[in-house]
């Protein structure tokens, strides 16, 4: 279990029996007493308000009214909230959107300089429209979740983005483009890439790509994207 994981074990450990020793949240996640005394200094320093209850009969309780105030999350996760903002936006289906560009604005505020950084290059990527009404969403599937922790590595890093594509035909086809931007027309997330093969852009249906893969070694660099007048970058819907 690695670090992450054994800290959200132990936050709903605590939260879940009121009260543990050392000695059975060690048991619980696999690990020894010391690694478990390291993990709640640690949960203590990210916000989290730890009780110690010595003698017998005592042990640790975690204040109920206790959260994180220290985010530790990664350019993908911050850019999966952003993405839910900016489709449920896009789809004019936000009532709260002040609140949420608040929190989102904290988290940023929160973040190392270097992920901000990225954070940044990502959403410039980020394209916002409206889906004309003759589509037919009879067959609009579920995305890949490995799709955006591609994503994060080929569109920051310019490396070439692998998958299995089908088509409307039904054809299967593997593909290897430059990912250049992800177009949010709701409820359809397009990728839109060049395609060396085919010596253009191509728009591929997110929900129809599967075994995304990151091409290491050659790199490329960024083209202008022609979107249509409707379609805007998500940086500027807030302005």
């Amino acid at each position: 279990m690695n670090v992450r994981f054994r800290h959200d074990a132990i936050v709903r450990s605590l939260r879940r029996n009121g009260t543990s020793t050392i000695a059975d949240l060690a048991a619980e996640v696999g690990a020894s007493r010391r690694t478990v005394l390291r993990d709640i200094s640690a949960l203590r320093y990210e916000g989290f308000v730890i009780h110690s209850e010595p003698g017998r009969g005592g042990g640790l309780q975690l204040d109920p009214q206790s959260v994180q105030t220290t985010p530790k999350l990664s350019v993908a996760e911050v850019f999966a909230l952003l993405i839910s903002v900016a489709s449920m936006r896009a789809a004019g289906n936000l009532p709260f959107a002040g609140l949420a560009d608040a929190g989102l604005a904290k988290i940023e505020k929160a973040l190392p300089r270097d992920k901000v950084r990225d954070l940044r290059r990502f959403i410039d990527c980020l394209y916002v429209g409206q889906l004309s009404p003759l589509v037919d969403l009879s067959d609009l599937a579920t995305m890949d979740p490995e799709l955006l922790p591609a994503f994060e590595t080929t569109f920051l890093q310019r490396q070439y983005l692998g998958f299995r594509y089908l088509d409307a035909k039904g054809a299967v086809t593997d593909r290897v483009v430059e990912p250049h931007a992800m177009l949010i027309l709701p409820p359809i997330w397009y990728l839109v890439a060049w395609d060396p093969v085919r010596d253009d852009f191509r728009h591929f249906r997110m929900d129809r790509i599967s075994g995304p893969g990151v091409h290491e070694g050659a790199t490329f660099q960024r083209r202008h994207v022609p979107f249509e007048d409707h379609v805007r970058p998500v940086r500027d819907l807030s302005r």
